[in-house]
């Protein structure tokens, strides 16, 4: 079984249990989970619902992309706008959960993952926490609502994560507003046990540490300067001959020239409309054309089935991608926008 759901105590528990592949979400557990916490809604034996996943390497490393691939690379592209759909709709449900919701992210956060936690109440990061959203690698954008997150993140850091895929440590996930607490993953199990005698989510605060300082901080001044400009092409020119600045430039330019693109318009857009709803429905203008005319298929050949890390994308350079053709993926579906 890919994920163990029960009642226990004064809890409702969420496990993930797919160590093996790094506890990818697939769409039945995306179900699964969402079932669970309609549920558990109304249920006044439960306090609080918690998250957690099995494995020291990753909470969740991110969505089923052996699926998406399976499907997408024969043509079927609704399998996949059927995932996200249903995903999304779990996403905005945690994002508003009457009842606190607690994630325990050790290891890989990323993509799917982040969708399935990190909209929570109460987010516990720890020493082994890594958390990114680095979907602009595989010709996708930054979604499950990863584009408000960013989009909140203070300064310009939204625009660098977004882009770049960078990988936040529990420091830097908690100065960007992915996380909450620092909590040493030592005394996670007590914590568990304490949330399911009592339901009282305080505990978490009681045991919350400072973490160790990571490297955002000391990069915000140059952050802001550099990804506070219009578009890509300036962002790059505007980067320093220096160690950070070569590492991002070479990020940008390994990303999908067009993913990347789209991904500042969808966290400018996010930033604007600072609603969840709004910004999943941004995401799946992307996501759901990201097969069918943008370079999902080719990234996750490259990343995940060949692994030549050689990806042939539509365009070969941010700089060749035209505005028309982020207003031409970001624009309303043919079939409307989706319900949230």
């Amino acid at each position: 079984m890919s994920i163990h759901i029960r009642k226990i105590g004064r809890i409702g528990q969420i496990t993930l249990q797919r160590p093996e592949a790094l506890n990818a979400v697939t769409y039945e557990m995306v179900l699964a989970i969402e079932a669970a916490l309609d549920g558990w809604r109304d249920d006044e034996r439960l306090a609080c619902v918690l998250i957690d996943a099995e494995g020291h390497k990753a909470f969740s490393a991110g969505g089923d992309l052996q699926y998406m691939y399976d499907t997408a690379s024969k043509g079927d592209f609704e399998a996949g706008r059927t995932f996200w759909r249903d995903e999304y709709r779990l996403n905005a449900k945690i994002a508003s959960y009457p009842k606190p919701y607690v994630a325990l992210c050790q290891g890989f956060v990323m993509g799917g993952g982040v969708g399935v936690s990190l909209h929570g109440s109460h987010r516990v990061v720890g020493e082994s926490s890594k958390i990114a959203m680095p979907e602009c690698a595989v010709g996708l954008v930054p979604d499950v609502g990863g584009s408000l997150l960013l989009a909140r993140a203070p300064g310009r850091l939204g625009e660098y994560l977004g882009v770049t895929g960078t990988r936040m440590n529990a420091s830097d996930a908690i100065l960007a507003g992915f996380a909450d607490y620092f909590v040493p993953e030592a005394e996670w199990s007590g914590l568990t046990e304490n949330l399911i005698e009592t339901g009282d989510v305080s505990v978490i605060t009681i045991l919350a540490r400072d973490p160790e300082d990571g490297p955002l901080m000391a990069l915000r001044g140059q952050v802001d300067e550099v990804f506070g400009k219009a578009t890509l092409t300036d962002m790059l020119a505007a980067l320093p001959d220096d160690e950070w600045g070569i590492a991002t430039a070479r990020a940008i330019r390994a990303a999908s020239p067009l993913s990347a693109a789209c991904t500042l318009d969808l966290v400018r857009r996010a930033r604007a409309g600072d609603d969840i709803h709004t910004a999943l429905q941004q995401e799946y203008r992307f996501t759901s054309r990201s097969a069918s005319d943008g370079d999902f298929v080719e990234g996750i050949r490259a990343a995940i089935i060949d692994k030549d890390r050689n990806p042939r994308w539509r365009h070969a350079r941010v700089e060749d991608v035209t505005s028309a053709e982020v207003e031409a993926m970001l624009a309303e579906p043919p079939g409307g926008d989706i319900e949230i």
